[in-house]
């Protein structure tokens, strides 16, 4: 995986006209990763991101190569913020601790979706981006 995932789904959302981006979300709502057997038996390791309107849960992980894995519930009848944790989860899969870090925190407001969704949904996005990256530098301090 390479860290160039976030600007290019970035680079698809901007290419389509606002109606189009709430598909474009919505079909990304379709393909949150499931999570691990090891998450399904043990909720508790997920940490609820308290900013989100719907229940949304997250977890970071960093595999024996040091590849970050991002791993996230939100509700099926939360689409927008499934879309936001389904983003975040395939385009941050697989990169190093380094370019986890480096993603700008600014990111959910970059990807051309203030006109389509609430500032209270862009801040959700905002704040999984910020739990993962916590929940990173607490894994490289451990």
């Amino acid at each position: 995986m390479s860290a160039d995932l976030l600007a290019e789904i970035r680079e698809d959302f901007l290419a389509l006209e606002q109606k189009d981006r709430l598909l474009l979300l919505l079909e990304f709502a379709n393909d949150l990763p499931e999570l691990p057997k090891n998450f399904q038996d043990h909720p508790d390791l997920l940490e609820r991101v308290v900013e989100c309107q719907s229940p949304v849960f997250i977890f970071v992980d960093l595999d024996a190569d040091g590849a970050f894995h991002l791993h996230a519930t939100a509700p099926r009848e939360s689409p927008t913020t499934r879309g936001f944790a389904s983003i975040l989860a395939q385009g941050l899969d697989g990169l190093s601790a380094q370019q986890v870090l480096a993603v700008p925190d600014d990111y959910p407001q970059s990807i051309g979706l203030s006109e389509a969704v609430s500032p209270l949904r862009l801040r959700g996005m905002s704040a999984m981006l910020g739990r993962a990256k916590r929940q990173l530098r607490e894994r490289l301090a451990a």
